[in-house]
């Protein structure tokens, strides 16, 4: 891990925030208690950072430096909002081509599934805030450096932004072994967005309910699945094939 990948000490992280720093996680030590982590505490809900309150033991396995029982990883990348992206690839003239992560936690897929995207001309990556991949420097190097050249945006609400995708006209798709239907027979040149879960639960039940298609990938060998960054490349260049 780099040393530029995270910043330790209370004050040291309240000034990280003030200073717009692009926070991934914050790791703080159960049962801390003083006034600057009140100060602390208050810019993490004002800024709805993912906090995590774990055992000492854990943050000494990241730095044995004087912590203070805070630590947070900085995000090597800056991530879009899809609300303001959105219409602009609209306004473009384009035709929406977006992917959907439902809790992708292994970096490498990540890095392999972002590398894939930003080859198609994927127009962005939407991600949850929580249950996701850190994007560090093993993910940006299993992309090939992807990860710099297309639109990230992590969300709040996974669910809610699917909603709003639908109600602006991105026809859903969620790749499942559920689905009845062959990836290949649906219609994928339309405005889309392609959802792929994650490596042991997949897409979750939420979001499939309100998916407009489930599409199953076939799978004619003893293995059940293929791996998730495999599925994600095939069904990203199928909607390429048919726009082509």
């Amino acid at each position: 891990m780099n040393k530029e990948d995270f910043v330790f000490g209370t004050r040291a992280v309240i000034e990280a925030i003030k200073n717009g720093k692009t926070i991934d996680r914050i790791l703080i030590k159960k049962g801390l208690s003083n006034e600057l982590f009140h100060e602390l505490n208050d810019l993490i809900k004002e800024n709805r950072i993912n906090v995590q309150y774990v055992p000492v033991e854990k943050i000494n396995r990241v730095t044995r430096k004087n912590h203070q029982g805070v630590l947070a990883f900085i995000s090597p990348v800056e991530f879009d909002n899809i609300e303001t992206l959105l219409p602009g690839i609209f306004e473009q003239g384009k035709t929406p081509l977006l992917l959907i992560l439902d809790q992708i936690t292994d970096v490498r897929n990540f890095g392999a599934i972002t590398r894939s995207a930003e080859c198609a001309g994927v127009q962005a990556i939407i991600i949850p805030e929580k249950g996701m991949a850190r994007i560090g420097g093993d993910a940006i190097k299993t992309s090939a450096g992807a990860i710099h050249h297309i639109p990230i945006c992590r969300v709040n609400n996974l669910y809610s932004t699917v909603q709003f995708l639908k109600d602006s006209g991105i026809y859903i798709v969620a790749a499942t072994e559920k689905g009845d239907k062959l990836y290949t027979e649906a219609q994928l040149n339309v405005p889309l967005g392609i959802v792929m879960g994650s490596e042991d639960t997949g897409i979750s039940a939420q979001i499939l309910k309100i998916a407009d298609e489930q599409l199953k990938i076939p799978i004619l060998g003893e293995i059940e699945s293929l791996n998730v960054s495999v599925s994600a490349a095939l069904m990203i260049y199928e909607a390429v094939r048919q726009r082509n």
